[in-house]
Parts: structure tokens; C-alpha cells; sequence
């Protein structure tokens, strides 16, 4: 079930992407001591009274160099196509204009609720310059300001308010539910068909072929899964074709759902920025990830070729050092008989418990190998920890003080749970807790 999505819409220099900081807050989480997490602010998680939504910045898309207001009907017409509620951004200091209008216009199309907001609204005696939006006809009207984030409560209170009821999947809890991200052309169809042994999926080498995201239930050797095939894209036109960012916004809404993320890289083509921005989002969706190396058959190779490739990857994807590799031909299906076991581990890892007893045996011999570090003549001191959750596994170190226990330190305590556990295709996190 993937979470509701809010789009902030409106002509440029309202304010879109300040009021998209303050919505998000810290959730905008880029792993910076990770290299090699890459990400752009489009688009992020949010919550508002313990409901999780997804949140489009419009304005972080970048259209080119067509005219004003062809820009803004663009980047409406996205947001129009993806998000279940619109927040509709003005700014009180400058009144209605024609470009609001314009907006107003495109937004009366769509059927989607729309709330207007009227940002740069700063002291109560600006209040009474607002009435002048009512006049576009969204109902009520509310003030807010993203500088000083004043307001947003009740505008966030009549965000949700529209939310539309959870849906539940008819899917059992046994069904690996998996998607298969990547850019445009890299063989995401071809792999569903080559899986399924059948042509379900239009196959072309026209990027952008897939247009909406295709769930496929599919039982093999009495597994059921569910195969979703992110869409490319879902219409033609040259805002879709010409934004790359589109295609990640489909991708997203996957990976929400998805309990493996399949990476598939093009081994012809080889590895571009835009594919470890895709996997940045699986790894920070907390997904386990496999990675697919499709188009194998057309690369020329020795018996080097692999290797060096998957260095390569390794280098390129440091922060999905847990990921298998897969390396495979869709077209010939040579190979494709190696995924779904290694689909099946990663789901496994993706689950797997670990006793507490067992679980400090771990950490204390890590201790007693490289003990604690010391900062500013404190030593850190780990009491004890414990597995708190799965989907991804996570622990909790409790420790003397959490600010001492460093970036370093934590993945050192990783590694060691890995080496001890099999966590193979699953990312795990450390939480650094003060002891009551």
C-alpha cells in the first residue's frame, strides 16, 4: 500500500520549496556520511499527527527553457497525474495575479482536492489581505508562512482531511511483493517477461514504453509473488519525456510497496548518475535491494569482465554494499534462473530476528577486538543492545551517551552483525540510545 501523496503547486517565487522544507523537516535524511548517496529534493516522506505522506516540490522540476507559463502548466499537470491532494501556493504580499489565475484555470480540470494556501503571510495584520483569494473558488482560504512556519497546522489538518481511505491489498503475508526500478530502457519489461515466460509486458526500445506500473501475481516452486513494474512513464509529451525526475516519482511509489527492490542496471550502457539517484531511494526507503545487471549477452567480455564490472558497481554504490549482484540477459534469459533465489534471501534477510543473548555475544567480542572510542577524554560505553524491529532489521545500542557513539563506530557494529548474521540483500540500522 503506498502513502498518500500531496503536490505543491504554483507560479514561481511563491515560496514552494521553502514550505516544502518546513513540511518535510529533518525527513529529507541524505545519508551524507555514506558516499555515494546521491538525491535531489523533488520529493520526500512527511508526517503530520502519525500520518505518512509523500510530497512533490514542483518547483524542483526542471522543465528546460519553455515559456513561463507553459512551465507551470507542466509542472501542474504532474502533479495533477500523481498526488491525491494539491496544495495550491500564492503569496499574500503580491495579491492575486494573472499567473495564479492561470493556475487556478489548469487545477479546475482536475479532480483531485485542492487546498490554497497563501504563503508570505507573516504578522496577523495580513491577514486581511488574503480575502482576495477566495475570488479563485477553492472555498477556504489559509494564511501561512514558510519563514517564520506560521500556519501549517491547520493547513497540514485540512491536507489530510482528504486523504483517501487505506486501501488494503488483497495479498498475503507470505507473497514477496518485488519491483524493478531503473531508468528508462534499461530492460525492466523485458526482465518481467523473461520471469514470467511470457509476453505480459510491452517490450520496446522506445524509453518510456511502460506507462502505468503493472502488478503481476505470479507462483513459482510454491512461492507467490507479486511482480510490480514501475512505469516509465504514463503519457507521451515532452514534460514527461524531457524530466527525468518523473520517472523517479513512478519509481517511488514501488518501492513503497515493494518488499525487494530489484536496481536493474544496463550492462551494454553501463552506469550513469541518474541510477544511483534511483537506488538512493530504494536504499533509503529501507528496502532490501538486489542489483540486476541486464543486457549481459551484448556485452563483450573475458573472463575479467565480471569482476571488473562488479568492482565497479561496488565503487559506484558504496551505500548498497549489502546487495547482491546479479548479472543477466532478458532477451536470451540466460541467467534469469538466478533471481529468485537471490529475491527469496533478500526477503529472508529482510525478516530475520536475532536473539538478544546472542546479539550482545556479537557486540561484546566486537568490544573486546576494537574497543570504544573516546572523545574529548569521554570514552563511549555500550551496555547492552537489542533487535527492536524488521522490514529493515533494526537495533538498538544502548549506550552512556548516543553523541559518542560516532558515524565510525556504528558501521564498525554493523559489520560485525553481518559478519555474524546473514543479512545478505537487507540493510539494518544501529540506534544509539541512552540507558534509562
Amino acid at each position: 500500500m503506498s502513502k498518500p501523496t500531496v503536490a505543491i503547486v504554483g507560479r514561481p517565487n511563491v515560496g514552494k520549496s521553502t514550505i516544502f522544507n518546513r513540511i518535510v523537516g529533518e525527513r529529507i535524511s541524505i545519508v551524507e556520511d555514506i558516499p555515494g548517496v546521491t538525491r535531489d529534493r523533488i520529493y520526500s516522506s512527511a508526517e503530520w499527527l502519525n500520518q505518512e505522506f509523500s510530497l512533490i516540490d514542483t518547483g524542483g522540476i526542471d522543465i528546460g527553457d519553455e515559456p513561463f507559463l507553459e512551465q507551470i502548466r507542466q509542472q501542474a499537470e504532474i502533479a495533477m497525474d500523481e498526488a491525491d491532494v494539491i496544495v495550491f501556493l500564492t503569496n499574500g504580499r503580491e495579491g492575486v495575479t494573472a499567473a495564479d489565475e492561470e493556475v487556478a484555470k489548469i487545477l479546475y480540470k482536475t479532480k483531485k482536492p485542492v487546498v490554497l494556501a497563501v504563503n508570505k503571510v507573516d504578522n496577523p495584520e495580513m491577514r486581511s489581505d488574503i480575502y482576495d483569494f477566495y475570488a479563485l473558488g477553492f472555498g477556504e482560504v489559509y494564511p501561512i508562512s514558510g519563514s517564520h512556519g506560521l500556519g501549517l497546522g491547520d493547513l497540514l489538518d485540512e491536507v489530510i482531511g482528504h486523504f483517501p481511505d487505506k486501501d488494503q491489498e488483497n495479498y498475503d503475508e507470505e507473497t514477496i511483493k518485488f519491483s524493478l526500478i531503473g531508468r528508462p530502457n534499461v530492460g525492466k519489461s523485458s526482465l518481467v517477461n523473461a520471469l514470467l515466460g511470457q509476453e505480459r509486458v510491452i517490450v520496446s526500445n522506445v524509453a518510456g514504453t511502460t506507462r502505468d506500473a503493472v502488478d503481476t501475481p505470479y507462483t513459482k516452486d510454491g512461492q507467490d509473488y507479486v511482480i510490480i513494474d514501475t512505469a516509465g512513464m504514463r503519457k507521451k509529451g515532452k514534460v514527461y519525456e524531457s524530466t527525468e525526475k518523473y520517472s523517479v516519482l513512478r519509481a517511488l511509489r514501488a518501492i513503497e510497496r515493494s518488499d525487494v527492490v530489484l536496481v536493474v542496471l544496463d550492462g551494454e550502457e553501463g552506469i550513469i548518475e541518474q541510477d544511483k539517484k534511483i537506488a538512493g531511494y530504494a536504499h533509503e526507503a529501507g528496502r532490501s535491494v538486489v542489483i540486476v545487471v541486464n543486457k549481459w549477452d551484448a556485452v563483450e567480455k573475458d573472463e575479467k569482465t565480471m569482476k571488473e564490472f562488479e568492482e565497479n558497481i561496488r565503487a559506484h554504490f558504496q551505500f548498497l554494499d549489502y546487495a547482491p549482484i546479479v548479472f543477466l540477459s532478458a532477451k536470451t534469459r540466460k541467467r534469469t534462473q538466478t533471481l529468485l533465489p537471490m529475491i527469496n534471501k533478500a526477503c529472508e534477510s529482510h525478516s530475520l530476528r536475532v536473539p538478544t543473548n546472542v546479539l550482545n555475544d556479537v557486540i561484546m567480542d566486537a568490544i573486546a577486538m576494537n574497543p570504544t572510542p573516546t572523545h574529548n577524554g569521554q570514552r563511549l560505553r555500550v551496555y547492552y543492545a537489542t533487535q527492536v524491529a524488521i522490514k529493515p532489521p533494526t537495533f538498538v545500542v544502548f549506550v552512556n551517551d548516543p553523541e559518542l557513539l560516532h558515524f565510525s563506530y556504528e558501521r564498525f557494529l554493523e559489520n560485525r552483525i553481518r559478519d555474524a548474521f546473514d543479512f545478505e540483500g537487507s540493510p539494518i540500522k544501529i540506534i544509539g540510545r541512552a540507558r534509562a
